[in-house]
């Protein structure tokens, strides 16, 4: 990467973490070209030359954010041999970062990520394609070992996910769940719907 180039990645860097700052505390209205200007130290045309507009820096900060969920959840995922110990750590791994990185959690369960991903999903799938296949070979592995449920991989994406996503979304919006509890309960009731 040349000196220049650097410099461009590290000034994108600053717009996006200036970005999910101005999130946290003010929520999407609050994330604004005067705002992020001023708290990134970044100009106005570098904002704009670097991601288009405004839509462009919170799409790139959302594809930031899923990148790192995603890697995780591979991580979590891929570490275990057994096909139980793997899908109750991947519950466990995304409840964990909805807890200790709720500002991120807060934009990937955002209307705008639900229409971003609605609008762009092929692109998006396209550009977490390597963290994406190793959670698909895993599971295809082990449903073709016979530790899994025979059924289609979007259909266990949503199993072992969807009731993760729907506690998530309800304690970012009422706070009126207990994360560390779900933590407990959750993987082995979706351990029942996936299992073999």
């Amino acid at each position: 990467m040349s000196p220049k180039q650097q410099r461009g990645a590290v000034t994108a860097e600053r717009v996006l973490d200036a970005a999910l700052d101005l999130y946290a505390s003010e929520g999407e209205a609050g994330v604004t070209v005067s705002a992020l200007t001023r708290a990134s130290g970044v100009s106005t045309g570098s904002l704009y030359h670097h991601f288009g507009n405004l839509h462009g820096v919170i799409s790139a900060l959302a594809l930031r954010w899923l990148g790192r969920l995603l890697g995780e959840l591979a991580t979590a995922l891929t570490s275990h041999q057994d096909a139980r110990s793997g899908i109750e750590a991947v519950v466990r791994a995304y409840l964990e970062f909805v807890r200790t990185r709720p500002a991120a959690a807060r934009l990937l369960h955002s209307p705008f990520a639900d229409q971003e991903g609605t609008a762009r999903a092929a692109e998006i799938r396209d550009n977490q394609e390597a963290r994406l296949t190793p959670i698909e070979q895993w599971l295809d592995g082990h449903r073709k070992a016979g530790e899994l449920a025979d059924l289609p991989t979007p259909v266990i994406e949503a199993l072992v996910l969807g009731p993760v996503i729907g506690m998530a979304r309800r304690w970012l919006t009422l706070g009126d769940v207990d994360l560390e509890e779900a933590a407990r309960v959750l993987p082995d009731r979706i351990w029942r719907s996936v299992g073999p």
